[in-house]
């Protein structure tokens, strides 16, 4: 085969063995990851019937990243980040195993604090994985291979939770948490069997010698440097009114379509399927960097008018169709803002640069969940005023984006070209 007329995703993953070994790991504990959410869901809804209870699940997962992140991200600059992700999959291999335990509505607690555990793991995992791309892919490499990890999970997202859906409905939940534990396990075959370069010096472990020392320098180095500091917000920022409406979306198919677990395994499905076609329309669309902070904001608008529309339907192809838009701008935000601090970060403080990405991430995600599920567990609002509600904030959280983070971008990226031309001339 011609080399120039070979597709780029398929020569990343043909030539670079170490990405390809990395990238195999993460569709393996995907799948086994989104596979089981839906079994969780269910689980807590049979033995409670509580949107409360249901909410609450998805706080602790999001609390036990947040609370865990500092020291996480300390822990993958630190360490040796391939044999922290091989203890990671291991851990959040048992850790899923143990569901099988909770077999009456007296010991649900243990649901609560399994989780809290397995995403304790996830903690460290996400930012020494994140950090390790660049680390062995070479510069025209990186983007392809973000756009192809991004593409990967969604495909495997909305798989997993179709099938997941359709598996806990059918083969029950034990089937269910099986799969997934072993899955974790199955993925660590791979990371064993990748390079993954991590080279520290001198300098830089006598920094992370201490460990609150070695947070706060991570946290000074990314507020210091408003060009990391500006996609670092991004995830958080999307976070604050789109974790509600994901939320919402298992009691649209609980409360409004009367689907269940079939329901919400198809409407996370068209999830899914968005976030995969986000990074190929961004890298087709608007391959300059330049653009990517600004798209971002965007892509809030957009998506906050595409679920503003699941409130005025009872239609699960429709639903489908409008979560599907409204997650291509989340797929192209993911990436693009990934990309952004993976390239602008140095790599003795990405591990750390990623966990307070996380971090921001994961707690409006909690907090917008929690409030959304008070006020629906207490009547203040109902569903559809809840979408509504939530979509207007989206929106307006774009807007807000564009006027302000975007605003400061244009003025650097104007600095960067007048510097670029001085030193020319």
């Amino acid at each position: 085969m011609n080399r120039s007329s070979e597709n780029p995703y398929l020569r990343l993953i043909r030539e670079n063995a170490n990405f390809r070994r990395l990238w195999f790991s993460q569709m393996v504990s995907n799948l086994g990851d989104w596979f089981g959410v839906l079994a969780v869901y269910a689980l807590i809804l049979d033995f409670s019937g509580s949107e409360l209870l249901l909410g609450l699940i998805i706080v602790i997962k999001m609390m036990s990243f947040a609370v865990f992140s500092p020291i996480a991200g300390y822990i993958a600059d630190r360490y040796d980040r391939r044999k922290l992700m091989i203890i990671c999959d291991f851990g959040r291999g048992f850790t899923v195993l143990a569901f099988l335990l909770v077999r009456t509505e007296d010991l649900l607690w243990l649901i609560y604090m399994l989780t809290a555990v397995q995403m304790i793991f996830a903690a460290v995992f996400e930012p020494a994985k994140q950090a390790s791309i660049p680390n062995i892919t070479s510069g025209e490499e990186l983007v392809r291979a973000n756009v192809l990890s991004n593409l990967s999970w969604s495909i495997i997202f909305t798989s997993g939770m179709g099938i997941g859906g359709l598996a806990t409905a059918f083969l029950g939940t034990d089937f269910v948490f099986t799969v997934n534990g072993l899955g974790y396990m199955l993925s660590t075959i791979f990371i064993f069997r990748a390079t993954i370069p991590h080279i520290r010096d001198a300098d830089t472990l006598e920094g992370l010698r201490n460990p609150f020392r070695g947070i706060w320098d991570g946290y000074v180095y990314l507020w210091k440097d408003s060009s990391i500091f500006r996609p670092a917000l991004a995830k958080g920022t999307m976070s604050l009114f789109l974790g509600a409406l994901v939320y919402l979306l298992i009691l649209i198919s609980e409360q409004v379509l009367l689907a269940g677990s079939l329901g919400i395994g198809l409407m996370y499905a068209a999830r899914g399927a968005g976030t995969a076609v986000g990074p190929l329309a961004v890298r087709r669309f608007f391959p300059d960097d330049k653009n990517w902070i600004n798209i971002i904001g965007y892509t809030m608008i957009a998506g906050g008018l595409c679920y503003m529309a699941l409130g005025f339907t009872e239609s699960l192809a429709i639903m489908m169709i409008f979560v599907f838009l409204a997650h291509i701008g989340n797929g192209a935000l993911w990436v693009s803002s990934t990309v952004l601090l993976q390239t602008r970060t140095a790599d003795r403080f990405r591990g750390r640069v990623f966990s307070a990405e996380f971090l921001l991430f994961t707690v409006a995600q909690s907090v917008s969940t929690f409030l959304v599920s008070i006020l629906l567990e207490y009547d203040v609002l109902t569903i559809q005023q809840a979408i509504i509600g939530a979509s207007t904030g989206f929106m307006l959280t774009g807007v807000t984006w564009l006027y302000t983070v975007g605003r400061k971008e244009r003025e650097w990226q104007q600095q960067q070209h007048e510097q670029t031309a001085a030193g020319v001339l």
